[in-house]
């Protein structure tokens, strides 16, 4: 029997963009056609994108994708294709349908449903009842969509229908566990059923979600063959062997760097550049205070947007040090940003003029702190609303987590690159990317494409995964490196060592530093993560070898802050329990 050879779409397919979708799909029909392909395979829910939230509940919606489901079908004369779309008949399902031969053959109704973490599933759709099985070529294939193959009943169902081969399409986001947590489900599943798996993922950012592709192959013995590039966009090809059941990857591109701060790095500059393209805006802005924060989420916006569609302000004050001076100047003269210092002292000292009528009586305190962020805050806003460029926030998890940061002024901003990543975990990106380099990565664009290609996990992210971010906040910050002046800083750091050195400060009053007011950054990361993402309890936390008293302190800054993160902004998720759609906390409530 002749090997069956398909074409695996690891594309992005942006929410809400029927036509264009569709119009892609076709041409990647084309493509995969011209290249001998039996079939081709696109992600889950491609023609509406994923998630497409209550875009589901508008009758027009599901409507332009049945019709562009039905034009693409007349497309498919000499190849087939399995096309994710929403499929409405009274109810509605997650549907993969098998186009063939100028009609739609057969769809497969997701069975499981997620209703956890960042998934709403259930609100949108009905479960399917029965797992569907194709013939290709005179192979089986099992068509499974996502979280059914997160559960055995449906995998064991289309291997008792017959299936060799199991198809699984998938908008599965990126987090730091999540591909040991995959490639575990998938062998388990191989195991199971004899079966071989293809493993088919979206790419994209989407709003605070980051699917990163890393699209797998399987063997029916449960050896993984072959792992895609994470976040590169890519037609991936495949044959498969049915007289001994198994896959063949065919030239995947492969990963230089398969470290977890490449990885994460990359979703970081996949985030910002979706954001900011797929919501038509020409650049970003963002306040450069010459601290670490503020230099990481700098680099990054130049790697995801270009150099020419970003812009630095720095605000001084009389309490910003010189070395935050240099070396927030250093920074955007070595990215070549479009750079700005403003004065803000003039305007701040009008504030406290104004307001000292009623003040009268009050002794100065953090509200004068504030005042100083707010006063940056109006001038950011003010800067993006002129330009018409995004303001970045650049605030980070621990930051969110225990309510450091200013309501109006350093919260200000339409989206937050560094709002799921821990300051110790900030610490350890910056050092990556410095040691990265310009010359050998590139900046802008180049650094996801290309062979900068590399900068997505690959093989050896199975090993990293599995540490994920237990280890990424077990690790203490890098270690100091020999101090330089910005002039003595080599070409190829971009983020200065003395703004990696500095110990961390709002520069909000004189000698101050943040940890007068939080723990050292890594004992906090490390309550944080157990708080958090583990939900373990105080007792459980301090009997890990921590100050009870500095747990209970720590918990209670989370509890009482869930106000500020409900007004902040939107951030991609690369943790497993991100703030905001992932992480649901009431702002009220009684328990502490």
């Amino acid at each position: 029997m002749a090997r069956l050879r398909l074409a695996l779409a690891q594309f992005d397919f942006p929410v809400g963009a029927v036509a264009a979708n569709a119009a892609k799909v076709g041409e990647l029909i084309a493509r995969a056609r011209s290249g001998g392909a039996d079939l081709v395979a696109f992600p889950e829910l491609t023609l509406s994108g994923y998630p497409p939230e209550d875009l589901l509940l508008r009758p027009s919606f599901l409507a332009a994708c049945s019709s562009e489901l039905n034009a693409l079908a007349t497309a498919t004369h000499g190849i087939a294709a399995l096309v994710g779309h929403p499929h409405s008949e009274g109810e509605v399902f997650n549907a993969a349908s098998l186009l063939r031969d100028g009609v739609i053959e057969v769809s497969a109704h997701k069975q499981a449903l997620p209703n956890y973490g960042v998934f709403d599933d259930k609100r949108y759709f009905r479960p399917g009842h029965a797992s569907v099985t194709a013939s290709v070529e005179g192979v089986r294939v099992g068509l499974l969509i996502c979280e059914d193959v997160w559960q055995p009943e449906p995998a064991a169902q289309a291997a008792a229908a017959g299936a060799e081969l199991l198809l699984v399409i998938n908008a599965s986001p990126w987090d730091a566990d999540k591909q040991a947590e995959r490639e575990a489900v998938l062998v388990a599943r191989a195991h199971e059923t004899g079966c071989a798996i293809i493993y088919l993922n979206l790419v994209g950012g989407q709003d605070e979600v980051v699917y990163d592709g890393g699209s797998l192959l399987v063997n029916g013995d449960g050896s993984i063959i072959a792992r895609a590039a994470a976040f590169v966009d890519t037609l991936l090809w495949v044959e498969f062997d049915p007289a001994t059941r198994t896959l063949h990857a065919q030239g995947w591109p492969l990963a230089a760097d398969s470290s977890l701060e490449a990885t994460l790095y990359s979703a970081l500059v996949r985030g910002i550049r979706d954001y900011i393209d797929k919501n038509g805006f020409p650049g970003v802005l963002l306040g450069l205070s010459g601290g670490i924060d503020s230099a990481l989420t700098l680099a990054l916006a130049v790697d995801a947007l270009g150099a020419d569609r970003v812009t630095a302000v720095m605000m001084p004050t009389r309490y910003t040090s010189q070395l935050s001076l240099a070396g927030a100047r250093a920074q955007a003269e070595q990215l070549g940003v479009d750079y700005h210092v403003i004065d803000i002292e003039p305007a701040y000292q009008s504030f406290v003029a104004a307001l000292a009528p009623a003040f009268a009586g009050k002794a100065a305190d953090t509200t004068e702190e504030n005042l100083q962020s707010r006063t940056r805050g109006v001038m950011l806003m003010a800067l993006s609303n002129k330009h018409g460029r995004l303001l970045l926030a650049t605030g980070n998890k621990s930051e969110m987590a225990v309510g450091y940061a200013t309501l109006y002024g350093d919260m200000c901003g339409a989206y937050a690159p560094l709002k799921d990543v821990y300051k110790t975990v900030v610490y350890r990106l910056s050092r990556w990317r410095n040691e990265a380099g310009i010359g050998e990565r590139g900046t802008g664009s180049e650094l996801l494409s290309g062979s900068a290609k590399s900068l997505a996990g690959d093989v050896g992210m199975a090993g990293e995964g599995k540490r994920g971010a237990k280890a990424l906040v077990s690790r203490s910050p890098f270690p100091a490196t020999a101090r330089k002046s910005p002039s003595e800083i080599p070409r190829s750091w971009i983020i200065p060592p003395e703004v990696i050195e500095r110990s961390p400060s709002a520069e909000l009053r004189d000698n101050q530093t943040d940890q007068d007011s939080l723990p050292p950054y890594d004992e906090l990361d490390a309550i944080l993560e157990r708080f958090i993402e583990r939900e373990q309890s105080q007792a459980e936390i301090a009997a890990q070898g921590f100050s009870l008293d500095t747990v209970r302190r720590v918990v209670r800054l989370v509890l009482i802050n869930e106000f500020k993160r409900r007004q902040s902004a939107p951030g991609p998720r690369v943790t497993t329990r991100a703030f905001g759609r992932d992480r649901r906390y009431p702002i009220t409530s009684g328990w502490h």
